[in-house]
Order: structure tokens, then C-alpha cells, then sequence
């Protein structure tokens, strides 16, 4: 996939912000479905903070973790509008400081939005990484540590892209596809399995 891409739909990077938040324990399918007609409508952060809790919860409740959710995004959409202009930021910082935000966030809004050498490791880059015998880690931190030493800058944040949407079409968590992989003939896990 030489030209991975996010799968998420959005169309403002507020609208990103809010389904990367929205992604966590969920699938971006499911994410993708419920928010691109809310964003086509028009969402941004003056109207979500507007509405409120109720209604976004109302209208996001398919969505795993949605009470949860819906607060964070309400509190991420006022403290955008109070501290940033309604602008999503562009330092690790200023983006952990938003609810709901923590570091695989701050890492896709960083690479996606600003091009940033970011490799944010969701579960899939976790487990291809493992599987490809890249880290031994048993937190994502760790493991991103260690594939940031691996990785060269020059295919960052593309890397991720790459390594998510291998482990979630090809190098799957139950079964993976290790016949039609076309790093099988390198994979430790594939090898091993000889």
C-alpha cells in the first residue's frame, strides 16, 4: 500500500480531532458511519459545544464508550474555542491537554494534520511490530520508542499508515492472512511457524 491513507472521514481537522477520539475502542467504519453525515451538516466546535452533552451523546450513541465520549468532546470543543481560536493545536501539549486526547491521539493529529515524524501505535501497529519481531515491549509507549529507533524519519508518519492497515487487513489479530502477506518469507511469527 504505497499510498496508505487515514480512514477516518473528515473534512475540517476539528472533525478529525473528534473521530480519532471517537475511534478508541471502536472501528473507524463504525466511526465513519455515525459522523460523516454529521459532518457534511457542518460540525465544529462552536456548534458541538453549543448543542451540548445530551444531544451529541444522542446523536453518537452507537459508538462504544459514547457517555465518556460525548463529555470529553463537549470539554475538548469548549477548551478549543477558549484557549485556541477553535483551532485544533499543533504541539503534543496543547493537544494531551484537550480531553480525551492522550499520546496515539496526539500522534495521529500530529502526523495526519502537521506532517509530523509521528508513529502514534494503536493495537495493530502494536501487534504487526511484535509479529515483525520490530519490539519486544509490553506498553505502546514503549514499543513506539523502540520503532521510532527502527524506522527511518523519512517514512514517517507514512510508517503508520502502513503498519495499521497491515494489521488490519492482512496481519489480523485471530487469523492472519500470512499466505497472501507479502512480508512472509521475512515475518519472525510466519517463520517460526515452519
Amino acid at each position: 500500500m504505497p499510498d496508505a491513507r487515514c480512514e477516518l472521514f473528515y473534512i475540517t481537522p476539528y472533525q478529525l480531532l473528534c473521530s480519532v477520539v471517537l475511534s478508541a475502542q471502536a472501528t473507524d467504519k463504525q466511526v465513519n458511519k455515525v459522523m460523516e453525515p454529521l459532518y457534511r451538516a457542518g460540525f465544529t466546535p462552536e456548534g458541538t459545544a453549543q448543542k451540548g452533552e445530551a444531544v451529541l451523546l444522542s446523536q453518537i450513541k452507537s459508538i462504544g464508550l459514547a457517555p465518556t465520549k460525548a463529555k470529553n468532546i463537549i470539554k475538548l470543543s469548549e477548551s478549543l474555542l477558549r484557549h485556541h481560536q477553535g483551532e485544533v493545536p499543533n504541539t503534543r501539549n496543547h493537544l494531551e491537554a484537550l480531553a480525551g486526547v492522550g499520546r496515539k491521539t496526539a500522534n495521529v493529529i500530529l502526523g495526519e494534520l502537521f506532517q509530523e515524524p509521528t508513529l502514534a501505535v494503536d493495537t495493530h501497529v502494536f501487534r504487526v511490530g511484535l509479529r515483525l519481531g520490530f519490539h519486544r515491549e509490553k506498553t505502546p509507549d514503549k514499543a513506539e520508542l523502540k520503532l521510532l529507533e527502527l524506522i527511518d524519519r523519512t517514512y514517517l508518519p507514512r510508517a503508520h499508515h502502513w503498519l495499521i492497515l497491515h494489521g488490519r487487513y492482512t496481519c489480523k489479530a485471530q487469523k492472519p492472512l500470512c499466505q497472501g502477506c507479502i512480508l512472509a518469507d521475512i515475518c519472525p511469527s510466519r517463520l517460526s511457524k515452519s
